[in-house]
């Protein structure tokens, strides 16, 4: 498969833009996990920030039950992060094996049919949605590998047709701004 940049760069057009993004104000997005209707069917691909606050015990007690019930997607990019944390972790520390042993369960519980890959024609849409932010935003080389991995993460799932539950607000907010054909969903952590 050829990867279509032309198309991506006449759909995307990063050379229209110019002007810092600002995230919107809440009213103006339909962003808040909160208004879930709890007899809906929900299916959601969790944001790396997701698997972390739930292993720490920091998600609002309604929204673990609300993942609970929802058909859970994962995103092949937020694994990766998580794998970068564990193997960044000092394995002398007194927490590492425990660190270990959960994501290495977490991982080998996800069903194959519920992990979604971005392809080469995902990566080169993330990599101009998080370039433009990068140049627009002002991003240090950190930031923008953040923004690529959550572009991917955005892109993979809107591709899905899935929202992306997350606790990053203004990032995906930003995303959404210039790929505006994905969803997510934002929660406060406890």
């Amino acid at each position: 498969m050829s990867v279509d940049l032309r198309g991506t760069l006449r759909r995307r057009k990063p050379d229209k833009r110019s002007a810092r993004l600002v995230p919107r104000p809440r009213p103006e997005r339909a962003d808040d996990w909160t208004a879930i209707d709890e007899a809906a069917p929900l299916a959601l691909v969790l944001d790396t920030c997701v698997y972390i606050h739930s292993a720490a015990g920091r998600l609002p007690e309604a929204l673990q039950r609300c993942i609970e019930r929802a058909l859970l997607f994962h995103c092949a990019v937020a694994l990766a992060e998580l794998a970068v944390g564990v193997a960044a972790a000092d394995p002398r520390g007194p927490n590492w094996a425990a660190l270990r042993d959960h994501y290495a369960e977490l991982f080998a519980r996800m069903p194959d049919t519920r992990l979604l890959t971005p392809d080469a024609q995902i990566f080169a849409d993330a990599g101009l949605v998080a370039g433009t932010l990068a140049r627009l935003q002002g991003y240090q080389s950190h930031q923008r590998a953040a923004c690529l991995a959550d572009a991917l993460i955005f892109l993979t799932a809107a591709r899905a047709g899935i929202p992306v539950l997350t606790a990053n607000r203004e990032d995906f907010d930003l995303i959404q701004q210039l790929a505006p054909e994905g969803r997510f969903l934002a929660y406060e952590r406890d």
